[in-house]
């Protein structure tokens, strides 16, 4: 599988980003989807995951109540709605598709090559 990420962006705190995950083929309507976000100096952290039909969502506590994760199973693209954007979640954005049909902090089997968030104070 092969995954696209697009929609990042420089934003001011406060603003909004919608960030888009494509993927390659039909196949990704049955596993999980994850962003995931990583900050200079510092580890990969999970962001938010989306069962395989949506039904299950997962974030974490740094962005529950201002992100949004959803997906379009007809056009293989997950996305990443982020709202109240602060400094503090300025980071390079990557997307993952998980082996299973349910995903959260585990890493996810294939990798999106990242889209840059940047957000001024």
């Amino acid at each position: 599988v092969q995954l696209q990420a697009s929609g990042g962006g420089l934003v001011q705190a406060g603003g909004s980003l919608r960030l888009s995950c494509v993927a390659s083929r039909r196949t990704f309507s049955n596993n999980a989807v994850g962003w995931f976000r990583q900050a200079p100096g510092k580890e990969r952290e999970f962001a938010a995951a989306i069962s395989w039909n949506g039904g299950t969502t997962t974030y974490a506590d740094s962005v529950k109540g201002r992100f949004t994760i959803s997906r379009d199973n007809a056009k293989n693209t997950v996305y990443l709605q982020m709202n109240s954007l602060k400094p503090e979640d300025t980071a390079v954005y990557y997307c993952g598709v998980y082996l299973s049909s349910y995903g959260g902090t585990n890493s996810p089997r294939h990798w999106g090559q990242g889209t840059q968030v940047t957000v001024s104070s």
